[in-house]
């Protein structure tokens, strides 16, 4: 018995055309890993359903026979560090791991997902195209435009596709820099005929996602999945999950969310509801109620992060009677002045109450996640975040109460792009770490190291491709960025330049022909607005 005869399918798959394209999908990780990814998920179904594509599946750990025609291949890449293993796939298959390189009897490489469409430019040199954005449109307008130059040459076909609204040809663009180590003077496109800016693709229609498969095998077992909301109201500075995925949409409760709930739940009893802000759908009461009834006895439930403001004693009590033990919010800091800095429209109130409640609805845990290093933080936000865990504690008894506390990083298209990762971050971890748990507060830092990594790549540019490579090579440590980047010394900007330097609001950023959902003068104004907090808070 396979991991693909384990898989119960949602959807029917059809039969390919005998000149259907042969494409391979693939996750840079394990099976377990990827078949839990509901983009993975959702774009090779999208795939599987269309009779001109034969699609299989590839992951690090096992595949689907493959094509050895193969004219497409395909990335979803949701994890930053997840590169390595989509160049080792590449070098698997016998595939030049950089796009310059390929011939026109090598497929075209593509990738999607999270990560590749907030900044690409680090991986640029590795894909032949990226696609940015939501896939329900994205992906067919791709495939119909392949369809049209499938048996052009690889250069007439990059052309072509790259005026696909979304779909990025990184060698059609050149980056000019004022020095080999210098800032970036320009982008520009090769020739007249490339768009001079792409732009990301919004799916704006109210059916959201929801799993095309279930299996036993997947990283949560059995888990059926439906996407409740699509990006988030809050709008916090820092927030790539907001200020990426604009405008805030959500599913029809009675056109789409309870069908896709029902039919979900004729193969698995275990449901996960998933967006950033699932507590805001204007609906979510009536949808709680629905869950409550008794035709729901046997359901597992969880639940993506909350607002503090909708933790209420029906919602815990709904959850735990659903099999959940637990609820996360997420609230950044125990400082109103730090909160108002960075957006978060939330009182200390609001948050020892969603705790006072979480008891009261019979949860055995809460989960908070904080963040240090903000642009405006001081020793005195560090200090009140202490407190306000104690007032926590102290109003709900019994309840296991942890922290879990990441370093600010800055993010492509929010208006914290700009600010650098603060070096003090590091002792401020310590600092919680030692007055938490001195006080019986499980705390729980990510590692601030891997923090400065995920920043290098969330505003590097292309000559980062260079360290990729050497790092890959070197072997997934701390330290071999640093020596990466002192073999590349004079050939590229040092570490800091990409992590802990603040960017001057004109300097032009890796993504700059890349847009997002808003204006860069929009993005101004809302940095705007919280340096005014800064100054006036």
């Amino acid at each position: 018995m396979t991991p693909f005869s384990a898989e119960r399918l949602l959807f029917d798959p059809a039969t390919p055309e005998s000149d259907a394209i042969p494409v391979v999908f693939a996750f840079p990780n394990t099976y377990s890993v990827g078949i839990t990814s509901l983009g993975y998920q959702l774009v090779w179904a999208t795939l599987a359903m269309r009779s001109d594509i034969a699609v299989r599946r590839l992951f690090t750990d096992l595949s689907e026979s493959l094509p050895s025609d193969t004219e497409i291949l395909g990335f979803s890449l949701s994890w930053e560090l997840d590169y390595a293993n989509i160049l080792s796939l590449l070098e698997s298959l016998d595939i030049p791991v950089r796009s310059h390189q390929r011939r026109d009897s090598d497929p075209l490489i593509f990738g999607g997902g999270p990560v590749l469409t907030a900044n690409p430019e680090p991986f640029a040199d590795f894909f032949d195209i990226v696609l940015l954005g939501d896939g329900e449109d994205l992906i067919p307008a791709f495939f119909d435009a392949y369809q049209e130059v499938r048996h052009a040459s690889r250069e007439e076909q990059l052309r072509r596709l790259a005026q696909v609204p979304g779909v990025y040809v990184p060698s059609l663009y050149e980056v000019r820099y004022t020095a080999p180590d210098g800032a970036i003077a320009e982008i520009v496109p090769v020739e007249a005929q490339v768009p001079p800016y792409v732009s990301k693709q919004t799916y704006r229609g109210n059916t959201l996602s929801a799993s095309p498969v279930v299996t036993e095998l997947a990283a949560w077992p059995n888990i059926y999945m439906v996407e409740v909301v699509r990006s988030c109201p809050e709008m916090c500075r820092f927030c790539l999950a907001s200020y990426l995925t604009l405008p805030f949409r959500t599913a029809s409760l009675e056109g789409s969310l309870i069908p896709a709930i029902d039919r979900g739940l004729q193969v698995s009893d275990r449901l996960g509801l998933l967006g950033a802000s699932i507590t805001q759908h204007p609906e979510f009461e009536a949808l709680l109620d629905r869950l409550d009834s008794d035709e729901y006895d046997n359901v597992r439930l969880s639940i993506a992060s909350v607002r503090t403001n909708t933790v209420t004693p029906k919602l815990a009590q709904i959850l735990s009677k659903r099999d959940t033990k637990s609820i996360t919010i997420a609230v950044e800091s125990g400082s109103e002045r730090l909160r108002k800095i960075i957006n978060k429209k939330l009182e200390n109130d609001e948050i020892v109450q969603a705790a006072v409640n979480a008891k009261a609805g019979g949860l055995k845990a809460l989960k908070l996640y904080g963040m240090v290093g903000l642009p405006g933080e001081t020793e005195e936000d560090l200090a009140q975040t202490v407190e306000m865990m104690l007032q926590v504690k102290k109003a709900a008894p019994g309840l296991r109460l942890t922290l879990g506390c990441s370093t600010f990083v800055p993010k492509a298209h929010t208006p914290f792009q700009g600010f650098g990762v603060r070096p003090e971050a590091k002792k401020r971890l310590k600092t919680l770490q030692k007055e938490l748990r001195s006080r019986g507060i499980d705390f729980r830092p990510e590692s601030y190291n891997w923090s400065t990594i995920q920043a290098l790549i969330s505003r590097g540019d292309r000559r980062i491709s260079q360290v990729l490579e050497l790092v890959r090579g070197y072997g997934d440590s701390i330290g071999s960025y640093k020596r990466a980047f002192k073999q590349l010394r004079g050939k590229i900007p040092n570490l800091d330049y990409y992590v802990r330097e603040n960017y001057e609001s004109d300097r032009i950023l890796p993504w700059h022909h890349l847009h997002g959902p808003l204006p860069p003068e929009t993005l101004r104004k809302h940095l705007e607005d919280a340096r005014q907090s800064m100054v006036t808070v």
